[in-house]
């Protein structure tokens, strides 16, 4: 355990994150940001769960953090490989690190008492579905729990208007009535594990992984049906860097470079983030559909994250023979992990086609990049809708009832040509361009998200 931890302090922070690179890299992002504010910060995992946050940590820089500080305790889990051709494409390969990350409970609640007993207060940030880990923080006297949603404040209202339909402005009222189904979302097995997460929580405020520019009309909403006066919401994100500099680095990518070589807004990136594994079938008509758009792209063409991604090999994808020497003009196929923010903010990137996890769709509304959307589990289907009929600027690849059918090469091929090459498209760039500016003017002095930031800050230090 890190000796800072015998250190006197008036309020310090121990984050709890679910682990799964969704959850685990914006609870990395706002340890950073509560640690730049003189806070001591204690970032707690597993082992295999703190190193994984480290090797894929964007805009971490260890030597501008000192009061953060990494706590992993050693945590055993079985690691089956991805299932590409499952009927539910979540990723049940993460269920046993999920499951696993129960085994906390102990050691994060010794680790509470023992800073309580030298902290003044005593500030738990910890995952939705970690909730179950701290349920015994709030005995300890000097201590309050507050819920990190990796989420929209859109996606969360979402399911309480499910419930009770409380009346809502017809802009919300036009996608809230358009809400796809949650078949097929994900698989029993979590949600009995997140049932055992909200019938444990004791928290004081949520946090949300957006900005108020964003969805702060369904925070807005979400604060109207808030049972307590008390209870407290905060909009902090996006946790990822708005404003990227390119040049200073010594050493680029080489996706960044193949970028370099390409013109304005011209390449689409095509990536299915760290929790999805494609079929034979699927990669084979995506790969004939980027081929005949005759647009440029970046593919990333790897399989799922295992529990433990440092263990054993992933399988290697098979494209069609001579696919990638005949497209190698205008298209790079990348096999291992990406700098996703980095590409998605390249001048030459001009669209992203994308499994709607939140983080990466609040990354390229950041960067000003529009989406074809093509949900596979989890929320992505509600964040689909959020992003072609809540903010505009997007276009769907296939609609979440057809989620068994393949996709056909054509539909590929037409949506990238909508996306990259029509009239249509350019009015999605437009309108994300805007949105990215102003979320870069509301995490600036003054703007609504470095207020909010203000806030969580003084109220956690009051």
């Amino acid at each position: 355990m890190a000796s800072t931890t015998d250190q006197q302090h008036d309020v310090v922070v121990v984050v709890v994150p679910l682990p799964a690179q969704g959850h685990l890299h914006p609870a990395l992002q706002l340890s950073c940001r509560l640690s730049s504010a003189n806070i001591p910060v204690y970032y707690v995992s597993t082992t295999a769960h703190v190193r994984q946050a480290h090797s894929r940590a964007a805009g971490w820089n260890p030597l501008k953090t000192p009061y953060l500080n990494f706590i992993d305790f050693p945590v055993t889990f079985d690691v089956p490989p991805p299932n590409p051709d499952a009927s539910i494409k979540f990723p049940s390969q993460l269920v046993p690190a999920f499951k696993s990350s129960m085994q906390l409970r102990t050691p994060v609640t010794d680790l509470v008492n023992k800073l309580a007993s030298i902290s003044r207060r005593v500030i738990v940030v910890h995952d939705f579905l970690t909730s179950w880990v701290v349920q015994d923080v709030p005995k300890i006297p000097n201590t309050e729990c507050y819920c990190l949603h990796t989420v929209s404040a859109y996606l969360m209202f979402t399911y309480a208007w499910e419930a009770a339909r409380p009346p809502v402005p017809p802009e919300a009222e036009v996608v809230l009535k358009q809400l796809p189904s949650q078949d097929g979302c994900t698989s029993p097995e979590v949600i009995e594990f997140a049932i055992k997460q909200i019938n444990v929580i004791q928290d004081a405020g949520n946090i949300y992984s957006t900005s108020r520019v964003i969805d702060g009309m369904y925070l807005d909403l979400t604060e109207k049906m808030s049972i307590s006066k008390d209870f407290k919401n905060w909009a902090l994100g996006p946790f990822n860097p708005v404003n990227l500099e390119f040049d200073k680095k010594e050493t680029r990518h080489y996706s960044l470079e193949w970028l370099d070589k390409q013109p304005a807004s011209s390449v689409i990136f095509v990536s299915f983030g760290s929790t999805t594994s494609l079929s034979e079938d699927e990669i084979r008509e995506l790969a004939i559909g980027l081929e005949a758009s005759q647009q440029r792209f970046i593919w990333v063409l790897r399989d799922a994250d295992k529990g433990d991604i440092f263990s054993g090999e992933a399988r290697k994808y098979q494209l069609p023979e001579g696919y990638e020497k005949r497209v190698s003009e205008r298209g790079l196929v990348m096999r291992d992990w990406a700098p996703q923010l980095e590409i998605l903010g390249h001048l030459s990137t001009g669209g992203f086609m994308s499994h709607c996890g939140w983080n990466s769709c609040i990354e390229s509304i950041s960067m000003g990049v529009p989406i074809a959307v093509w949900p596979m589990h989890s929320d992505q289907p509600r964040n689909a809708l959020f992003i072609t009929e809540g903010l505009k600027i997007g276009i769907p690849v296939r609609e979440w009832e057809r989620r068994k059918e393949v996709v056909p090469a054509e539909t590929v091929e037409k949506v990238v040509r909508t996306l990259m090459a029509s009239p249509e498209g350019e009015e999605m760039k437009r309108k994300a361009t805007a949105l990215k500016e102003a979320v870069k003017l509301a995490v600036m002095e003054g703007g609504v998200t470095h207020k909010e930031m203000e806030s969580f800050v003084a109220h956690i230090t009051r």
